[in-house]
């Protein structure tokens, strides 16, 4: 073997023994050694080069990367997901046909499924969708995506938090308590603006809490301006506070007469 690849492989294993004796900062320090090393490999993307152990490499790479973003869940850290996500992407699309299925492939698209759901980036969550295969959204780990997403658009928020029960898999726990505390907080905005105040109770079921002491906790940490007394909860605080959104009037018939004269012009 390559002297160099074995380097690489030697290190890999460090690392991934580092992750389970959950030694995260050697972790976060040893994958930046790998990632270094990895540019030596001309076989991968973008170039994508014929080398004797091209496959090896290839497949050592793509393992490398998906350890890295199964990391970024355990460390809890969205901006290192979604960069090594990308930098993992190119093993499932572009050497598709150079190497083997990975048995972590459809747990790891579902988990960026999730992260784009919990983000509310919906138009980017489709677009990874479009780009699937009719065999991977008959996968349980993508399917879990869909349907969760699903239940959010129709406001079926009680599924959506419900859903935490039936995961795919453990490492979907972190994003599935992201997307619990979205939903609170989606429900949260709606309330303020529907109601001047609720009884604690009617409060505690509408934000779908199972005791009024995690109320009373979510509405201390999450929404201050919230006060809570005589057995209610009470919105006016907050809605005072908000700011008012008044509409650029001049500015909104400004740009009507623009695009108007421009159509005018063209037609």
């Amino acid at each position: 073997m390559d002297p160099k690849l074995t380097e690489v492989s030697q290190l890999f294993e460090r690392f991934k023994a580092a992750i389970t004796r959950k030694d995260y900062d050697t972790c976060t320090q040893q994958l930046s050694q790998l990632k270094v090393m990895l540019t030596g490999f001309r076989s991968l993307p973008p170039l994508f080069e014929e080398t004797p152990n091209s496959v090896h490499e290839l497949t050592l790479a793509r393992d490398i990367f998906e350890h890295a973003v199964l990391l970024s869940v355990k460390i809890e850290d969205q901006d290192a997901f979604e960069r090594d996500f990308f930098q993992l992407k190119p093993y499932y699309t572009d050497a598709r046909n150079r190497l083997p299925e990975s048995p972590n492939e459809y747990m790891i698209l579902g988990l960026n499924l999730l992260r784009l759901l919990v983000q509310n980036r919906i138009a980017e969550f489709h677009t990874e969708l479009e780009l699937l295969t009719s065999t991977a959204l008959e996968n349980p780990c993508i399917k879990h995506a869909v349907e969760l997403e699903q239940s959010f658009m129709e406001g079926a928020y009680n599924r959506v938090l419900s859903a935490k029960q039936n995961v795919p898999n453990e490492t979907y726990g972190y994003f599935m308590d992201l997307l619990a505390k979205t939903v609170r907080d989606e429900i949260a905005g709606c309330s303020e603006k529907a109601y001047d105040y609720l009884s604690i109770n009617d409060a505690r079921q509408m934000l779908l809490f199972t005791s009024d002491q995690e109320l009373l906790e979510y509405s201390k940490e999450e929404h201050p301006e919230w006060e809570v007394k005589d057995g209610s909860v009470f919105f006016q605080k907050a809605k005072d506070s908000a700011p008012c959104k008044e509409i650029p009037s001049l500015q909104l018939i400004n740009q009507t007469l623009s695009y108007a004269r421009e159509l005018e012009r063209i037609v």
